[in-house]
């Protein structure tokens, strides 16, 4: 198959949704397919690589991370045309997937959408949320799944979002699936010392990791205030929080006004290909997140054989069994005596460690870059009997 992937979001970026698309682009090649990446120009992208077609586009006003192509040329529109592209696959909703959509329909290729991102979490960037209200955010998300054949979501709560939003497409669910060998593998103990110690970090501290965007929707204020309760409990204790994001000072703010700045550090954006060494020097993986649609870093971590401590959401519930796999807490109050427990019990901690890696080994990059191929291949045979009743 030809395939045109559409995003406004792609490498060097670092986020899940970036994540998510470089590893099927890899596998999809794998596969025997053609991939082609229509995405934003970026400063920071100073190579020009086969397949990949960057259009103008400027920082979006309200989330300079981000950007927003122009409205792409007639130009464009040709050369996609003498690709032959037999499906296009949109990965998000704004400039770059519209631009998808509008390809789908001019060119009458059939398309299919991921739904990564649950924008009612995020209408807060949007001059604080006066203007562009969650129901709005869930009528856009509506109308833009409802232009797609097939939409795909990575878990039951996405799906049934989208439901209560009027989505009336076939709603299909695949884990995203991770580069398990990257995770699992071992990783020197030298080199995890020489990590440590850069960091500023002990080797006998107690390490409690975040990794993600440091953004105001990933909770991580939750985890801070608590460090407080969590160092009377374990005096070792350190919180490594390791992203970039928008909130990043007004975490370091609130860190030094409960006192906690000496047990909190903070990394910045490290590239990908070395957050596993990050995963490996942590003795457990905390998150306070409820926005997200799968918390692939929970997969990650899973894989990374740490302990997960999750806030109870719809995303984690057919993947985190607490006291099972990993942790859950409702209350941020509970998360001293979870660390101290986990900390305290060689044997638990071990069987979590084990549990872990067999509820995350069926979810890799080639099932999951599989699956999705099946959903090309299902879109592509609906069209042409589409087309074939019309005659």
């Amino acid at each position: 198959m030809r395939i045109g992937i559409f995003t406004d979001t792609y490498y060097p970026q670092v986020n899940g949704v970036v994540t998510s698309i470089l590893m099927l682009e890899k596998e999809l090649r794998n596969l025997g397919h053609e991939v082609y990446i229509f995405t934003t120009s970026n400063p920071k992208s100073k190579k020009i690589l086969p397949n990949i077609f960057r259009l103008p586009s400027m920082p979006f006003i309200f989330l300079p991370t981000y950007r927003i192509a122009f409205f792409c040329s007639p130009k464009m529109l040709r050369k996609i045309k003498n690709f032959n592209l037999d499906i296009i696959h949109t990965q998000t909703e704004f400039s770059i997937g519209l631009f998808g959509k509008m390809v789908s329909k001019f060119l009458k290729i059939p398309m299919v959408h991921t739904y990564h991102t649950m924008y009612e979490d995020y209408v807060h960037y949007i001059a604080n949320g006066y203007f562009f209200k969650p129901k709005a955010a869930q009528k856009f998300s509506k109308i833009f799944c409802n232009m797609a054949q097939t939409v795909i979501v990575p878990t039951q709560k996405t799906k049934n979002y989208l439901i209560d939003y009027g989505v009336n497409k076939p709603i299909k669910i695949i884990p995203t699936g991770i580069k398990l060998e990257k995770f699992m593998n071992h990783v020197a103990p030298e080199k995890i010392t020489d990590l440590k110690k850069n960091l500023g970090l002990k080797t006998s501290d107690f390490v409690i990791l975040f990794l993600g965007r440091v953004a105001k929707e990933k909770s991580i204020d939750v985890l801070i205030s608590q460090m407080p309760n969590i160092i009377k409990k374990v005096k070792s204790a350190k919180l490594l929080i390791v992203g970039g994001g928008p909130y990043l000072e007004k975490l370091k703010s609130l860190s030094y006004d409960l006192c906690v700045h000496e047990n909190i550090f903070f990394t910045g954006e490290i590239p990908w290909q070395q957050i596993n060494s990050y995963y490996k020097l942590a003795d457990v993986f905390v998150t306070a997140s409820t926005s997200e649609t799968q918390g692939l870093t929970c997969i990650e971590a899973m894989a990374s054989k740490i302990p997960v401590i999750c806030k109870n959401d719809a995303s984690i519930q057919n993947l985190i069994e607490n006291g099972k796999n990993g942790f859950v807490f409702n209350n941020p109050e509970d998360l001293a005596n979870i660390i101290y427990g986990v900390k305290q019990n060689p044997q638990l901690r071990k069987k979590v460690m084990y549990n872990a890696i067999a509820t995350v080994s069926g979810l890799s990059c080639n099932s999951f870059a599989k699956s999705v191929q099946d959903i090309y291949y299902q879109a592509i045979q609906n069209e042409y009997e589409n087309r074939m009743a019309k005659v």
